[in-house]
């Protein structure tokens, strides 16, 4: 119920631009100038998923294999040591994470990544080109996003290797399976839909973090052509606008919107997740 209310009290409030506009030319426009009447929300779309992309490889595939050793390798003491520590790297806020962004992250991507990139790889790979001379980017961003995921994910992972069953291991490793292949056979026939809602939620962390990505990612409303490009997503839009130039017809009701098509975005994210993750219990069971 409170999804539904904060789904309909957003669409109540954008209801005025919906009257005005077509979802076509809102959600297909390039273009972002409120003094003039323009809403195009495709920048700001791009930009959300383009940098909670880099956050996800960033973080997925080391997170996943760190909540896996967590669970199956590390001593009852090791883990004692380290549990703590994730869980304080999940509860930090996301200022924190955004300040060290700009002092550590923005000067690496500007001083040492972005010079390596130019002089080594140039335009070599795709979407890896020039770079920004601020440091301010979707690599910056991307970078510090994945490392506030990072300890989410692990946390899930090694709660899901935890949950499978001991005789289970027992029973694989009496046949004579290495501990490795049982940890395989644990992750492929128990823990895989697991290890997916983590991911899942991981996803749904990214594509809404404000602060720290706002302090980091540049906010420039435009299509990325490198990686280093900086670029403007949803939750930046809302939090530098909102309560400014409200005088603007239909400016708050345009706020509104982008709140609504960002929570639109992790809902039916969610959901195919969702279903993707049933079709793969059914298939182990």
């Amino acid at each position: 119920m409170v999804v539904v209310g904060v789904a309909a009290a957003l669409l109540l409030r954008s209801l005025p631009l919906l009257s005005t506009f077509s979802l076509f030319e809102l959600w297909g426009g390039q273009v972002w100038q409120p003094m003039r009447g323009l809403f195009g929300y495709a920048p700001f779309v791009a930009g959300s998923l383009w940098v909670t992309a880099v956050a996800m490889a960033v973080a997925v595939v080391p997170a996943v294999f760190s909540g896996i050793y967590l669970a199956e390798y590390v001593s009852e003491r090791g883990r004692g040591l380290l549990k703590p520590l994730l869980d304080l790297l999940v509860g930090i806020p996301s200022v924190v994470y955004g300040l060290w962004g700009i002092l550590f992250v923005v000067p690496l991507v500007r001083d040492w990544i972005g010079p390596w990139a130019e002089q080594t790889v140039g335009d070599g790979l795709p979407f890896w080109g020039r770079t920004s001379p601020s440091g301010y980017g979707l690599l910056s961003a991307g970078l510090v996003l994945g490392i506030m995921v990072f300890p989410l994910i692990v946390a899930v992972t090694e709660e899901v290797m935890r949950s499978v069953p001991r005789e289970m291991r027992e029973a694989l490793l009496s046949l004579g399976a290495t501990r490795w292949e049982t940890t395989k056979c644990s992750v492929r026939c128990v823990g895989l839909p697991g290890i997916l809602a983590a991911v899942v939620l991981g996803f749904s962390r990214a594509f809404g973090e404000t602060l720290a990505v706002m302090m980091t990612v540049g906010n420039v409303a435009q299509f990325p052509s490198t990686i280093f490009d900086p670029v403007y997503p949803l939750p930046a839009l809302i939090a530098n606008n909102y309560g400014e130039m409200m005088s603007v017809p239909l400016y708050e009701a345009a706020l509104m919107h982008a709140a609504l098509l960002l929570l639109g975005v992790v809902v039916v994210f969610n959901v195919g997740a969702r279903l993707v993750i049933e079709r793969l219990v059914r298939r182990i069971r």
